[in-house]
């Protein structure tokens, strides 16, 4: 009988190496897109007015793009500035187009530039929210506030936590419109939206918040495990739509630009959500809403928007309405504090947590408090590797046991197999009769490696996705736990002077780095626990199995790379310390002594 311990291991790596051939062939499917009927859009616009479609009319929307700087020059603005966040408020339409998160650099050099997350209309990559009220009755756009009305400012110089921003503008025809900005010290801004009547006549208006964006992110990396693009609550659903899905939604009489409706009636949020940064917009908890996602084909924008219930404003009265806006870094603290003290419904969704999100969270909240303590996170890896392995000792404890236990079994499996010869059926019936009487169970070992599986691709997500590993230093070379390995062979580990090839170019894939190599040695020790089986072919993918697994993860993050050189030389000595612990010694020399010895001869 071959050694069944061999075969777990070819086992495992063949799983794990079908799995990840089944993500790259068949990535998850984006959730499916609910059409509209246009004749039940048609009826509803006419109770939810409708905000303007991205004001594909104004040619300053859809004009070619000047630089930033000229851009934020062309209108009168408000300044931001709080511990997190730096920009401004465009007072051309009440625009908030203009913030930078002072806490994050573009790459991990001291003098990067600091992530920027919105932008002006007019620049490059216009990502902007804008707030309104749409008409209705005799009401026109041109009565109401948009976005190329020219506001004033009535109240504050700089948007502050503590010094808040009032903004007016009047219709000239007995409208006055109000506009509150706050901020806290994170990253959210309260907007209060607020109309005075002093007409003779009962008005009608519908509030409204726009995020809109045109054109891709320049960063957009469309990668299957990643979703970027329009994220949305709507009463305790989630929905993950990417780019491509939003161009094809459902064309709606109505709105004159493809466009979905969902109607929210109790809590929900809706925008766009990039790999570690979000903007999003959030009616107040109990508010009922229609979320509407759309794409301007003409102008390449992309827009969600929260569209209020339409209001009365009687002669003389006045209304407001306030919703909030999340734009900032998606800081699983920042956000759970607002999902758990500010009300915000299941906010924490808003992060990417992956099919494994059952094991993700609980994870990544143990990685999280673990790095609290120690200070580090690649120690905080570390330790969570520990815990991991602690908590599957038991089971590890019974599998390397049940090996132990049928290499005791392998002088009877020799001889069953010498007896039942070409006699396959005879030789199961025999194996499965010997197992049964000297009660070992051969699968015994498949549980706890078949459980690494799921926990490898939870702490993939973790590592790839939560923006606490983004730039996380370990020692030495190892700045960025969510970035590959940076050593190469090609410079013999940074001892050239020349420098390693580019990340994604074919000598990259070739010379790995130090950790990948490192990953190879811990697998290729691991099999050398015990001898090689007999069977050349099952021997030969056995003695490539390691080399296959170091050059195929060698461009993994560091972070998953550590995890696993951690994993690898735990099981090392559990496995070890169970077989010296059951009567049996594993010759690891001597193994690695017959695996040369039969390369050699293999050669010849």
């Amino acid at each position: 009988m071959e050694d069944q311990n061999k075969n777990l291991i070819l086992a495992t790596g063949l799983s794990f190496l079908v799995i990840l051939v089944w993500f790259l062939l068949f990535p998850p499917e984006e959730p499916q897109i609910t059409e509209a009927d246009p004749a039940a859009v048609s009826e509803q616009a006419s109770d939810a007015l409708l905000p303007p479609s991205a004001n594909v009319s104004d040619p300053q929307m859809i004009g070619a793009e000047d630089t930033r700087a000229v851009a934020l020059s062309s209108s009168a603005r408000v300044a931001i500035e709080t511990d997190t966040l730096s920009g401004s408020i465009s007072l051309l339409g009440g625009r908030i187009d203009d913030l930078s998160l002072k806490n994050y650099r573009e790459t991990i050099e001291e003098d990067a530039d600091i992530v920027r997350l919105l932008s002006p209309v007019g620049g490059p990559s216009a990502y902007y929210a804008l707030y309104g009220w749409a008409p209705g009755g005799a009401l026109d756009f041109d009565q109401v506030p948009g976005p190329n009305s020219e506001w004033q400012l009535v109240q504050g110089d700089v948007l502050t936590p503590t010094t808040p921003v009032l903004l007016e503008w009047d219709n000239g025809a007995g409208l006055i419109f109000s506009r509150a900005i706050t901020v806290d010290e994170d990253f959210i801004f309260s907007v209060t939206q607020s109309v005075r009547n002093t007409t003779g006549n009962t008005v009608r208006l519908a509030p409204y918040g726009i995020v809109a964006r045109h054109g891709l992110p320049s960063d957009l990396q469309n990668f299957f495990i990643l979703h970027e693009g329009v994220v949305r609550k709507t009463d305790g659903t989630l929905d993950e739509i990417s780019y491509e899905k939003v161009t094809e939604l459902t064309v709606v009489p109505s709105e004159g630009a493809a466009a979905e409706l969902v109607e929210v009636t109790d809590n929900g949020w809706i925008g766009f959500t990039d790999k570690y940064w979000m903007t999003t917009l959030i009616p107040g908890a109990g508010q009922a809403f229609t979320a509407a996602t759309r794409y301007v084909a003409s102008a390449d924008i992309y827009q969600t928007e929260a569209r209020l219930p339409a209001v009365d404003v009687a002669a003389g009265a006045s209304a407001e309405v306030t919703t909030k806006l999340f734009a900032g870094a998606k800081e699983w603290a920042a956000i759970r504090a607002y999902q758990d003290e500010r009300g915000i419904d299941r906010f924490l969704d808003s992060i990417d947590w992956g099919w494994f999100y059952f094991l993700t969270k609980p994870m990544f909240w143990l990685l999280h408090y673990l790095n609290v303590m120690i200070g580090n996170m690649g120690l905080a890896i570390i330790a969570l590797t520990f815990i991991v392995k602690a908590v599957l000792f038991p089971l590890a404890y019974k599998s390397y046991a049940s090996m132990a236990r049928m290499k005791e079994l392998q002088p009877e499996m020799e001889k069953l197999k010498e007896r039942a010869g070409d006699d396959r059926e005879a030789m199961q019936k025999g194996m499965m009769e010997l197992y049964k009487k000297n009660k070992v169970n051969p699968a015994s070992g498949c549980l706890p490696i078949l459980l690494q599986i799921p926990i490898f691709f939870s702490l993939y997500k973790v590592i790839f996705v939560t923006l606490e590993l983004r730039h996380a230093p370990f020692f030495g070379w190892m700045k960025d736990l969510s970035a590959p390995d940076t050593t190469s062979i090609f410079n013999l580990f940074g001892l050239f002077p020349w420098p390693a090839p580019e990340p994604g170019s074919i000598l990259a894939l070739i010379f790995i780095g130090v950790l990948p190599i490192l990953l190879g040695i811990s697998m290729w020790l691991q099999q050398k626990l015990n001898p090689a089986p007999t069977d050349p072919t099952q021997a030969a993918i056995f003695a490539w199995l390691p080399f296959i697994f170091m050059f195929m993860l060698g461009h993994f993050a560091t972070g998953l790379l550590i995890y696993w050189i951690v994993n690898n030389t735990l099981t090392f000595m559990q496995q070890y310390a169970i077989m010296r612990h059951q009567g049996y010694t594993p010759d690891i020399f001597g193994n690695i002594r017959a695996s040369f010895k039969r390369g050699e001869k293999d050669a010849k």
